[in-house]
């Protein structure tokens, strides 16, 4: 190999153009195949890059550059290279050289651009169309990175030379040569996505955070270039048409949003941005309304004949989604949608373009709101085939819930329609949107290979809710406003118009509480959810209620509905496929039957609505075949249980029947003991009610249309797999549904909104310094997280303290941890050149993250103040860990350097909490997980505060809390605070955590403690230390590995150095210390009582200790309901600690129940 390189080398830097282009190409392939051409890339760099060569070869170089790594001295040649090809007599050397711009990196882009601006300038002027191409494609990718953003708001200059820049390349879209218009649309298209498509924008380049200024900066150009395209769409669009068909696919986009915006209010909204206001741009006389929808019509007659009659399926698609976007403008038609709609779907029919599958579908749907109700009736059914098939589950629920609010929207606003008058359009209710017989066939089955069918029902149910909440205010015009103003319309704004719709779902959806989906039961109970719901408002127990008693015509019919409905439902029960769901549905149906309406004479016919419902309570009793067994039966007897209780005491003959189930159940084998006790309860309760039926209680049995069964109120979960399944498919559908129906606004949005408040425009870390007091140079650093692309970036200031001026200083970044280079180097090194005594130069580097770990960059300065001297010291290095072409390098240019001093700086931790993120979960959810955690860690942390008792006291008066304040800092870190106990007799505080890492490792915390009063006032010890207990659990033995390697970094992280670690044994000695104080106390109350009249002391003693043991083993007990303490053991002996421990829990616990009972408290 070594051979090889080296011929290649001496073929490099032979001067025959031949043999230089083909040992580059020899190169390339070797970098192809994975080898380190470091070398080469050296000797191309000095001999091709840096001297006069061929423009074959100068791209070849160029090529090679990028497939590999420079060190920053080879880069400053680049540069310099690049410079002097500007002066080159051949456009094509020119050209070539003008491509490596992009390639430059960043913290070397800004100085070379700003060096070399006039020959910039000077290439758009040029008469060769290839130099003309390069410069616009090299700068369409350029100058919409962040990096230069960035690079601008701290250069005024450039900021005016770049806007010059992106002026240019919109007159280049006019260019006389085909190649270089389609490269300057397709540049001012990529401008107007990364604007439009705002996670502001994550380019190439360092990931910076946006600030206000760059954000203005960027509004600056793309409202300049909307402008440019708006008063020059004539040409722009003449233009297109001459370019060759295949390339008139880039000048869509741009003219589209250009049109967009300037039609829609969007372009005020970029100038507001943009701050121009006041300039140039002030002068911008903004268009009538007509004017802007003539803007739009021509756009839309510009694009439409390329819908008929192209042939390639990427063009009509990217005209169809175009023309859907501009159908969305204020005024805009119908038609515009329609037609792209019919080519986007005959592009399906073609099987054509199959790879757009999901697009296809997702354009579709998420447009239909724009066609007329006949069109989005008859595309009903045909969609739903569609969405059938798609593979991603995403991208079919996405659709689903487009399509189930549709589905609500047509029949709302066909009803209002009606009832205001006009005629009715056939097929617009639910039952017949989805009466397709495959849709039919899918929900009428028993058993079914797709899940598609449980998407489908708890999508439409879950719409149904969401038109039961109020609608979102909608402000401003856009897809949504269309959508929000037919069902405003169709709910006329009543509370209870939603019910209409939610009714026929319930009908629509009846079949499948007979489904038998393997376990999962979360479509079915979404389903009786929103039955009992609609049970509740429309009292189903009590009938149906008549005119005389104030009843209109609707509520009639729709109350008559919903009986027939029970009535199915009942006689439904025995063909129930799941256990599960026949203890459910009988609980739905006997809460909320009119059990007072049935025909007293059909007491003995066996098809008697309550006959059923006690025969399948007998089913679910006495179900002892295996299945059973594994899925919980347990369960489904409490369901059954509960329904019972309730069933009987609320009418006489039911009390009959179910007390002679429940006396047959208590004395059968099948009974547990609790079962057994909870049957003699409700069988006297049931006695009691019938026996004295005018003082029945009826808060006992009033419906609350609350369904108690929905997984999240349960608090036992059986980890089975079709649970796992049903939690999935229902965080898919909410996350969906929500999505669309309540979607969180834009960043663009928020920022215009809000404005400087808002929480995009982070503020700058504190820096850290990182140098010593007497070095001779200042250095600080701080960090930017970036938890979406997982990536960190250190950001330096660098100050030189001394007189002399540097020229040159290197700053070298090692890492250590779970961070990585994104080239794979080992460290980063930043030139810096000509360092001005006491001028800030600043310079940054981004790193990724691989995983959970602790993490630090370490920065090495080096300076070199001999530089250019020609000194020699005799500095010899430890070269031993570092890359040897470094090494190499520099031996050689040593005498030119002179000899460096080195400045080791303190290392920058990355705080341990940075790799974290909250994450939102309920407390009772955070309680069902806890004890499954399988990694545990325990520790305690002590922390000073100020005052005795009466100051306690006295700020527990004026409101602020009388303990954690050395927990204060854990509010701004990255938790959620699931909640927090503080127990009412102020004696102590219990705090629950949830925490994500950026990998997804889950990670829970709870801090107990005693507060700081009851500590003070206990035994009267002046204490000012509190000690509090953390104990964390995680998903992955090696989160709690991480941090409980150092505990007491862990806790600075957490509190910011307020709680200090204490070992175990510290604490054990504490505790043994406070136990001998008050025993001593106790002898000296002893010692002033009254001698003992027998010597029985000893005994008594024995037997208080005895009782004592009884108490921590009850408290154990009660402590036990949720193991957060400790994984499991063996050993069931407590230490003291423990038991106090866990009787804090129980009372806790004890404390969040009485508080979740009490409804009208908030609790977090």
């Amino acid at each position: 190999m070594d051979i090889l390189f080296a011929e290649i080398q001496a073929d490099i830097r032979s001067n025959d153009a031949l043999r230089q282009s083909g040992a580059l190409l020899q190169a390339l392939q070797q970098s192809a195949a994975g080898r380190d051409i470091s070398v080469i890339a050296k000797s191309a760099v000095e001999e091709i890059v840096a001297a006069p060569a061929s423009a074959v070869c100068k791209k070849l170089a160029f090529d090679l550059i990028r497939s590999t790594r420079l060190t920053p001295d080879l880069w400053e040649t680049v540069c310099t290279g690049v410079r002097s090809d500007f002066h080159f007599p051949d456009p094509d050397v020119t050209a070539a050289a003008v491509s490596i711009l992009a390639a430059i990196p960043s913290y070397r882009l800004g100085k070379l651009i700003t060096d070399c601006n006039k020959e910039i300038s000077d290439c758009f002027d040029s008469p060769s169309d290839n130099l003309r191409f390069s410069i616009t494609e090299t700068l369409g990718c350029v100058l919409a990175r962040d990096d230069l953003v960035t690079l601008c708001e701290n250069n005024v200059n450039l900021v005016d030379r770049v806007s010059s820049w992106w002026t240019r390349i919109g007159q280049n879209m006019l260019d006389k040569s085909d190649n270089v218009s389609k490269v300057a649309f397709e540049s001012v298209g990529r401008l107007f996505q990364e604007f439009n498509s705002k996670r502001m924008s994550r380019l190439a380049g360092d990931k910076l955070v946006d600030s206000e200024n760059s954000l203005a900066i960027r509004s600056n150009w793309v409202s300049s270039m909307v402008d440019f395209v708006w008063k020059k769409r004539n040409a722009l669009m003449a233009r297109s048409l001459i370019l060759p068909v295949e390339s008139f696919r880039v000048t869509v986009f741009p003219i589209v949003y250009a049109v967009k915006a300037v039609a829609s209010g969007g372009y005020e909204v970029i100038r507001k941005l943009s701050k121009s206001s006041g300039t140039v741009n002030g002068s911008v006389e903004v268009d009538s309304n007509a004017e802007k929808l003539v803007g739009v019509s021509d756009a839309v007659s510009h694009l439409a004949p390329f819908l008929v009659s192209s042939l390639e399926p990427a063009l009509i698609f990217e005209v169809g989604i175009n023309m859907l976007y501009l159908a969305d403008v204020p005024g805009g038609k119908p038609e515009w949608a329609s037609q792209s709609i019919i080519a986007i779907l005959t592009l399906w029919d073609r099987q054509e373009f199959s790879s757009a599958r999901e697009s296809i579908v997702r354009a579709v749907v998420t447009n239909l709101h724009l066609l007329d109700l006949h069109m989005q009736v008859s595309l009903f059914k045909r969609l739903l085939l569609m969405v059938r098939n798609l593979r991603a589950e995403s991208d079919r629920m996405h659709a689903l819930a487009c399509i189930c609010r549709t589905a609500l929207c047509v029949d709302l606003f066909a009803k209002e329609s009606v009832r205001r008058g006009q005629k009715p359009l056939a097929g617009t209710d639910i039952a017949s949107l989805f009466e397709d017989a495959r849709v039919k066939d899918d929900l009428n089955s028993i058993t079914s290979k797709s899940i598609f069918r449980e998407e489908l029902v708890a999508s439409l149910v879950e719409s149904c809710f969401q038109l039961s909440l109020p609608l979102p205010e909608q402000k401003n015009s856009g897809m949504e406003s269309r959508v929000i103003g037919a069902l405003a319309y169709g709910t006329g704004y009543g509370a209870l118009n939603w019910t209409e719709p939610a009714l026929e779902v319930v009908e629509v959806c009846r079949p499948c509480v007979k489904w038998d989906c393997d376990g999962r039961t979360y479509a079915i109970d979404c389903y009786l959810k929103l039955l009992v719901r609609l049970c509740c408002i429309y009292d189903t127990r009590g009938g149906v209620k008549r005119v005389k008693d104030g009843a209109s015509q609707d509520q009639i019919l729709n109350e008559t509905r919903l009986q027939n409905l029970q009535r199915e439902l009942v006689k439904d029960l025995p063909e129930v496929n799941t256990p599960r769901i026949l203890a459910r549905l009988i609980w739905a149906i006997s809460e909320h039957i009119d059990i007072e309406g049935l025909d007293p004479l059909l007491a003995d016919d066996p098809t008697d609505p309550l006959n059923v419902i006690v025969s399948n309570i007998h089913k679910v009793l006495f179900n002892i075949d295996s299945s059973a067994e594994t899925t919980n039966r347990v369960q489904d007897v409490q369901a059954v249980l509960l329904a019972a209780q309730r069933l009987g005491s609320r009418h006489p003959r039911a009390g009959q029947l179910l007390t002679k189930e429940l006396e047959e159940f208590r004395s059968s084998t099948l009974a547990d003991s609790v079962s057994k006790h909870q049957c003699r309860f409700m069988l006297q309760r049931i006695k009691y009610a019938s026996g004295h039926p005018e003082s029945r209680w009826p808060g006992v049995t009033a419906a609350r249309g609350d369904y108690p069964f929905s997984h999240h109120k349960l608090t036992v979960q059986f980890y089975e797999s079709s649970a796992a399944q049903d939690r999935k498919l229902e965080g898919l559908v909410h996350k969906a549904i929500l999505e669309l129906w309540r979607p969180d606004p834009s960043e663009l949005t928020l920022l215009l909104t809000k404005g400087i408040d808002s929480t995009l425009l982070k503020v700058p870390p504190t820096s850290i310094t990182l140098s010593g007091s007497s070095d001779p140079c200042y250095i600080e650093g701080y960090h930017l997280a970036d938890p979406a692309d997982g990536r960190i970036s250190l950001h330096l200031k660098i100050l030189n303290l001394t007189e002399l001026e540097l020229d040159r200083v290197d700053v070298r970044v090692g890492l250590t941890g779970a961070l990585y280079y994104m080239d794979g180097s080992s460290q980063a090194v930043r030139q810096l050149r000509n360092l001005v005594s006491q001028d800030p130069v600043l310079c940054s580097v981004t790193v990724g993250v691989t995983h959970f770990e602790r993490c630090a960059f370490w920065t090495q300065v080096l300076y070199y103040p001999f530089y250019g001297s020609g000194a020699v010291g005799d500095y010899e290095g430890d070269y031993a860990e570092e890359d040897p072409q470094i090494v190499r390098q520099k031996r050689s240019l040593r005498p030119e350097l002179g000899e460096p001093v080195i400045l080791r700086c303190q290392p920058y931790k990355i705080p341990l909490t940075e790799l974290l993120l909250p994450h939102q979960i309920s407390p009772v959810e955070y309680f069902r997980l806890w004890p499954s955690l399988p990694a545990v860690l325990e520790y305690t942390g002590t922390y000073t505060y100020e005052g005795s008792g009466f100051k306690a006291t006295a700020a527990q008066q004026y409101g602020a809390s009388p303990f954690l304040s050395g927990l204060k800092s854990l509010s701004s870190k990255p938790f959620h605070k699931v909640c927090s106990h503080i127990i009412r007799t102020v004696a102590g505080f219990q705090m629950c955590y949830a925490a994500k890492t950026w990998h997804g490792g889950f990670l829970g915390m709870m801090i107990f403690g005693a507060s700081e009063v009851s500590r003070n006032v206990d035994l009267g010890d002046e204490t000012t230390t509190m000690l509090c207990k953390f104990v964390v659990r995680a998903s992955d033995a090696s989160i709690t590995k991480e941090i409980g390697s150092d505990l007491q970094g862990w806790l600075d992280d957490l509190t910011d150095g307020g709680v200090e670690y204490m070992p175990e044994d510290e604490v054990k000695i504490a505790a043994a210390e406070r136990l001998r104080i008050s025993m001593e106390r106790i002898a000296l109350l002893k010692a002033a009582q009254p001698p003992p009249k027998s010597p029985k002391s000893e005994k008594d003693e024995e037997e208080d200790s005895e009782d004592e043991e009884d108490k921590d083993k009850k408290k154990e007990k009660e402590g036990d309901k949720d193991e957060k303490t400790k994984g499991p053991s063996t050993l069931s002996k407590l230490t003291a600690e423990e038991a106090e421990h866990r009787a804090l829990q129980a009372a806790v616990l004890q404390e969040w129940h009485i508080l979740c009972k009490d409804r009208s408290t908030e609790v977090n």
